[in-house]
């Protein structure tokens, strides 16, 4: 090779190297690319949708690491006229937040990375869950979780199938002072009683519409470990008492007459916590965000499983004219229902 061939050569070779070596870089961009941060809300028929939009979507929400509502799919139940109801004027509150209206679920799941199913029907949550989980996005259900234990199980079964992470949670787990309760302030805990509106829908189990609020609170100050179940109920009040397998009684004051509010008191070792007032949703919303950057649940299938079996226990209990009922038995019972589910 000749001498001016020979410097052409290595000239083009190196060239060729800066190029090959950009493209490889450009390429790992792609495989180590930051996760995308846009949410998609299924359902606009409850207050939830609107306030989570505003929180994430209104100015510096850089306690939410930037992530954003860009799209929603409005439809949610088709026949609880307080939901449907909603559902016209909800729209016109999140699109002043830049959020875009779909036609469809499938059509907004190919514009966000992460879904708030938000739904205010349960009957329908698994339905809807299950088109989250076809695509591959994590999911937050809100209240109520399902309108069954067999539904929710069926939930979780699919979770596990699609290795996609769930979790449901009420926003009262996060009530003032319970923070005190979990870090050991009080030492062990010994019992509970807390209560919340417990307002009826004839389309779900009685708890399942609004006691799940109070109910909530109740396990997170309390744990997994009930045994049994018993309800007291009337037209404005239910009583439902909780016996845990280590002896301890947890309580649960459904309201429906008079004030409303949330709270309770929890009993420990060292000392009594009074919890209350209500902290709103941003606990939640945080605890969201944590899940969607790290796949991470913080409320455990087999304890929302466990609320879940709770409250149904309670509506066989309250049948029954306030017998106990074991929660080991309606499990056993749902997880039948479950297993003829396809997910």
């Amino acid at each position: 090779m000749k001498p001016i061939e020979r410097r052409v050569f290595l000239k083009t070779a190196t060239l060729s190297g800066i190029g090959l070596s950009l493209a490889a870089s450009a390429n790992a961009g792609v495989f180590f690319k930051a996760p995308e941060k846009r949410i998609g809300i299924i359902g606009l028929d409850t207050s939830h949708s609107v306030a989570f939009t505003k929180a994430l979507n209104s100015g510096d929400n850089s306690s939410f690491n930037g992530y954003k509502v860009v799209a929603a799919y409005p439809k949610g139940s088709n026949d609880i006229a307080s939901s449907v109801d909603r559902i016209p004027g909800y729209i016109t509150e999140v699109k002043k937040y830049g959020v875009e209206i779909s036609g469809s679920i499938e059509e907004m799941l190919t514009k966000v990375d992460f879904v708030l199913l938000e739904t205010n029907d349960g009957r329908l949550h698994l339905q809807q869950a299950m088109a989250v989980f076809k695509s591959g996005k994590r999911m937050f259900i809100d209240k109520p979780m399902t309108a069954s234990l067999a539904d929710a199980i069926a939930i979780f079964n699919a979770s596990k199938k699609y290795n996609i992470p769930v979790f449901s949670s009420s926003s009262l787990r996060y009530i003032t002072g319970m923070d005190e309760v979990l870090s050991g302030t009080i030492g062990k805990v010994t019992g509970a009683q807390t209560f919340s509106p417990a307002k009826l829908e004839k389309t779900h189990p009685d708890l399942f519409w609004y006691g799940i609020h109070g109910v909530e609170t109740l396990f997170t100050a309390m744990g997994t470990g009930c045994k049994s179940v018993v309800r007291i109920s009337d037209a404005y009040t239910d009583m439902v008492v909780g016996t845990w397998d280590d002896g301890r009684i947890g309580t649960f004051r459904g309201i429906r007459k008079g004030k409303e509010d949330y709270g309770g008191t929890v009993f420990g070792e060292k000392g009594i916590k009074v919890l209350g007032p209500y902290a709103g949703y941003n606990p939640l919303l945080e605890q969201i965000i944590k899940f969607f950057d790290t796949g991470q649940v913080p409320v455990k299938p087999e304890e929302t499983l466990e609320i879940l079996a709770f409250m149904e226990a309670a509506d066989i209990s309250k049948a029954k004219g306030g017998k106990p009922e074991s929660i080991a038995e309606v499990m056993k019972k749902a997880e039948a229902k479950a297993s003829k589910i396809l997910v």
